[in-house]
């Protein structure tokens, strides 16, 4: 990277570890130790080819952790660029002025209000009816959550090194177990025994096309439900209703654009992939959905699922509606309702 930018990335990787210091304890164990070896692995530039040991990140660990109790207190610091003062939080400022030197940043809030920054090398900027996708690749400064796919106002964010590191750390751990699973029946169309990083490459430009489709489903379900929606989750605690909530926008959002996109192209890597990836919430929300799954899976066909893309459509939207009018008509114990309300409502 040109030395011009070293002090600007110095600063965002410093507001990450401010960010990791404050929010890394969220994480259970067994996931924080995956996410800090993978993210010694992403430091130290080490390919996936490499077998890392407690010998190789364990000095690197302690001493992150001594850097974490240093900068935990700390404000997050502004960027500087072309020797003006930047709000680290002002993406839009800050990329109107990055894009030209074929630079991305992002300053967000996830889940928990968790800060999530990054500045990556810009690979492609393709702007769709009022919204535009920003893809990157080579990530030069990040925290260790580094989530591959974000959507702040019209503005997605696809991050292709963060999601190839996603996408490595659910074959690792299934290389372990090696059961027959819908991860599973994925990873077999891809030679990881020979070459991991080309099929790890080749898994990655697959589900990049999905990622993309379910952010743009999020981006319309953004514009039918609105704030109303954002208010509704932001006056719940973390809750068995909040993660309802989620559930159902994602449901949304793939009924909306991600299963027609896997039903156009066909990908049965891609179509395993999905069903792999559809949390506890989601299935118990839509046991329907994952026997159209095993139909397909059995019988090779996916009428049933494509069949069921317009009911699923009408039945989350529908959901929503009720979730928002018992939201502003009910002012106590709203969790229990929400709860209640969709557990009536399963598909």
């Amino acid at each position: 990277m040109n030395d011009k930018y070293a002090s600007l990335i110095h600063t965002v990787q410093h507001n990450s570890h401010i960010a990791d210091a404050r929010h890394a304890g969220n994480f259970t164990l067994c996931v924080y130790l995956l996410k800090m070896r993978e993210f010694y692995r992403w430091e130290q530039n080490i390919d996936y080819q490499k077998e890392l040991t407690n010998d190789d990140v364990g000095d690197w660990l302690v001493q992150r952790e001594g850097l974490w109790d240093d900068v935990e207190d700390e404000a997050f610091k502004s960027l500087v660029i072309d020797g003006v003062d930047y709000d680290p939080f002002d993406s839009e400022a800050i990329n109107a002025i990055l894009h030209d030197k074929k630079l991305v940043y992002s300053a967000g809030l996830g889940n928990q209000c968790r800060p999530h920054f990054f500045i990556a090398q810009l690979e492609q900027k393709i702007q769709q009816d009022d919204y535009t996708i920003l893809i990157s690749n080579k990530e030069y400064a990040r925290d260790i959550a580094s989530p591959p796919a974000m959507q702040q106002g019209n503005t997605i964010y696809i991050r292709r090194e963060s999601l190839r590191q996603i996408l490595w750390e659910k074959v690792d751990e299934w290389r372990w177990i090696r059961t027959d699973s819908p991860l599973g029946r994925s990873i077999g169309y891809y030679d990881f025994d020979s070459n991991i990083e080309t099929a790890l490459d080749d898994m990655l430009n697959a589900e990049m096309k999905m990622v993309i489709a379910h952010e743009i489903g999020e981006v319309m379900a953004g514009k039918e439900w609105g704030e109303p929606w954002q208010d509704m989750l932001a006056s719940l605690p973390r809750s068995k209703a909040e993660i309802m909530l989620r559930a159902i926008r994602d449901h949304y959002a793939d009924a909306v654009s991600t299963l027609p996109a896997l039903i156009k192209l066909g990908n049965p890597a891609s179509i395993h992939f999905y069903f792999a990836n559809m949390t506890a919430m989601r299935k118990e929300l839509a046991p329907t959905l994952m026997e159209a799954y095993d139909v397909w899976h059995s019988e090779g066909s996916l009428y049933q699922l494509d069949a069921l893309i317009p009911r699923l459509l009408e039945h989350w939207q529908s959901l929503a509606n009720n979730l928002l009018k018992l939201h502003l008509g009910q002012e106590k114990n709203i969790e229990a309702g929400i709860e209640s309300l969709v557990n009536k409502s399963y598909f």
